[in-house]
C-alpha cells in the first residue's frame, strides 16, 4: 500500500497537477483550503506527509501547517510557495515546524523527491515512537513486577487503582490514556520502602501514628525520585508525586477534561482512585463510597467521581473458585490471603497474579507449603 500524502493548494489546477504527477508514486488526497485540509487530517489521516501552499485565503500555510502539528504531530510537512524570501521561509519553519521549504514553479521530481524524504522521516519518526513505547511499557512492567515481589499488598493496590483509572479515562475519552495507565501501574512503587505491615494498617482503616503518617505520605515522592531517572517518564513522575495533595481546585480546564493539564489530570485520576478504593476496600458500597466523595466537592472534581460512578459493568460476570497452586494463571485476582503452612502471608487478597508471582507461589509450594485451595476471582473475560 502506497503511502498517503495530502497536498492542500487554493489553485484546483496546480492540485490536478500534483495527482497527474505523484499517483504513481502515493495515495494522493487533496483539498483546496486549510479548513478542508484540516478536516481531512481529522477524518482520513494519518497522512505521511501533508504538502501545503503558502499564500491560502482565510487560513495561510504557516496557520493551516501549525494545526496539522497539534492534530498530527508524527506528519511530516512541506511547504510550497511562490514568495521565496527569509522571513517567510524562516515564520514557516519555526511556527509550522515544516520539514522543507520549496519555491513554485516546483519541478515534479523535485517534489517528489521532497516528499520522499518527508517519508522517510515520517518512518523514522513512527518508528522511534513504537520503540520508546514498547521499551516504556517494558520497562515499567519490571517495576510492577518487582512490585508484586517485594510488596504484594502494594502491587494489589496498583492493581486495582490501574482498572479505575483506566474505566475514568475511557469514559471521560481522554487522549493519551497510556500515560495515564502508567502512572497507575507505577503509582505504589514508592512504597516498596515501606514495611509490609504499615500498608495493611492502612488498607485496613487501622490509626497511624504521627511517625507512619510521615512515612506513607513521602511514598508518592520517593517515586518521583525514581522514575524522573527514566527518560520521558518525567510527566508521570510528576502526576504520582502529587498523588495524594492535588484537589478539585487544582484544575485549569475543569469543565473540559480533555483540555486539561495532563499532569493535573493524571494525578487528580489517581486520587479519585486511589480514595475511592479505599474505601471501598474496607467495606464501603460504590454507592456510598461516591456519596461520601461528593459531599467533599473541593477536593474530587464531579466529572471524575461520575466517570468513577459508571465504572462498573453488568454484562458479564467474573467467575469465583477455589483453585489449588497448580491451576493458577496470570490475570487471576487473589479473592482471599493465600498463607505458608506455617501461617506466613505470602499473597494479599485482592492481588492480581502475574507470572513472576506465580513463580514465587509455585516455589514457596515446593519448599514451606502453600495452605490450599484458596479461592480466586477470573475476570470475565479471561473465564
Amino acid at each position: 500500500m502506497s503511502e498517503k500524502i495530502l497536498c492542500v493548494d487554493d489553485d484546483p489546477n496546480i492540485l490536478k497537477s500534483y495527482e497527474r504527477s505523484l499517483h504513481k508514486e502515493f495515495t494522493i488526497k487533496t483539498a483546496e483550503d486549510g479548513k478542508k485540509g484540516l478536516e481531512m487530517v481529522r477524518k482520513q489521516g494519518p497522512f505521511s506527509v501533508v504538502v501545503s501552499d503558502l499564500r491560502m485565503p482565510e487560513m495561510d500555510g504557516i496557520k493551516f501547517l501549525t494545526a496539522v502539528r497539534k492534530f498530527a504531530p508524527e506528519t511530516v510537512r512541506i511547504m510550497l510557495t511562490g514568495n521565496a524570501d527569509l522571513e517567510t521561509a524562516i515564520a514557516a519553519v519555526n511556527e509550522g515546524h515544516t520539514f522543507q521549504f520549496l519555491t513554485k514553479p516546483c519541478p515534479p521530481e523535485s517534489l517528489a523527491k521532497a516528499i520522499h524524504a518527508g517519508v522517510k522521516q515520517y518512518h523514522l519518526i513512527t518508528s522511534e515512537r513504537v520503540l520508546l513505547k514498547k521499551t516504556l511499557v517494558g520497562s515499567v512492567q519490571v517495576l510492577s513486577e518487582t512490585l508484586s515481589l517485594v510488596n504484594p499488598a502494594a502491587f494489589s493496590r496498583a492493581s486495582r487503582i490501574k482498572g479505575y483509572v483506566r474505566q475514568m479515562a475511557i469514559k471521560l475519552a481522554l487522549p493519551h490514556t497510556w500515560q495515564f495507565d502508567l502512572a497507575a501501574m507505577l503509582s505504589q512503587i514508592g512504597c516498596v520502602t515501606l514495611p509490609p505491615e504499615l500498608l495493611e494498617k492502612v488498607s485496613s482503616g487501622g490509626t497511624l501514628s504521627d511517625k507512619e503518617q510521615r512515612m506513607f505520605a513521602d511514598h508518592p515522592r520517593v517515586a518521583k525520585d525514581l522514575l524522573v531517572k527514566i527518560p520521558r517518564l518525567d510527566s508521570i513522575a510528576k502526576m504520582i508525586e502529587k498523588q495524594q495533595s492535588i484537589s478539585a481546585r487544582d484544575s485549569t480546564q475543569a469543565e473540559n477534561p480533555k483540555e486539561e493539564n495532563p499532569v493535573v489530570m493524571g494525578a487528580q485520576l489517581l486520587k479519585v482512585a486511589l480514595d475511592y478504593d479505599a474505601l471501598v476496600i474496607r467495606g464501603a458500597s460504590s454507592r456510598s463510597a461516591l456519596d461520601n466523595m461528593r459531599a467533599r466537592q473541593d477536593k474530587y472534581p464531579p466529572l471524575l467521581l461520575d466517570a468513577i460512578g459508571n465504572t462498573e459493568t453488568k454484562e458479564t460476570e467474573p467467575v469465583i473458585k477455589d483453585i489449588r497452586v497448580r491451576e493458577v494463571t496470570p490475570s487471576m485476582i487473589l479473592d482471599e490471603d493465600i498463607l505458608s503452612k506455617s501461617g506466613s502471608l505470602l499473597f494479599t487478597r485482592g492481588q492480581q497474579l502475574t507470572s513472576s508471582s506465580i513463580e514465587r507461589l509455585h516455589n514457596f509450594a515446593q519448599m514451606a507449603g502453600v495452605v490450599e485451595p484458596f479461592r480466586v476471582i477470573i475476570p470475565a473475560e479471561a473465564a
